[in-house]
């Protein structure tokens, strides 16, 4: 099993999140958080079928700008993208049947 990758401490401006072009999910959370250790695996799985979809991890907490801008309260909050547009969210995920639902919504037809 590999390792996940760790949570980048420099984000993005928020800026340049809302002009990302295609499909993107934000990855909010720490490299300590138990609950963000604990869902990694989960979140791997449900990328994989899914490898055309930017993944960025950004490390979050008291004072990190876009992590405020998003209204994330718990660790870890995925944000699924479409054209820099919020689409679906998913906080703390604990099955991979909410996971394939915000993918679903990344759909140009959903």
């Amino acid at each position: 099993m590999s390792t996940p990758a760790p949570y980048a401490t420099t984000a993005p401006t928020r800026a340049e999140i809302d002009s990302l072009a295609g499909l993107a999910v934000l990855e909010f959370g720490t490299d300590w958080c138990g609950y963000c250790r604990g869902a990694q695996p989960l979140i791997a799985e449900a990328f994989a079928p899914h490898a055309d979809v930017r993944h960025l991890k950004v490390e979050d907490g008291p004072g990190r700008p876009l992590g405020r801008s998003f209204r994330v309260k718990l660790w870890p909050t995925l944000v699924f993208l479409r054209d820099g547009a919020e689409v679906a969210r998913v906080v703390r995920p604990t099955n991979a049947a909410e996971l394939a639902d915000a993918f679903a919504a990344l759909a140009p037809n959903a």
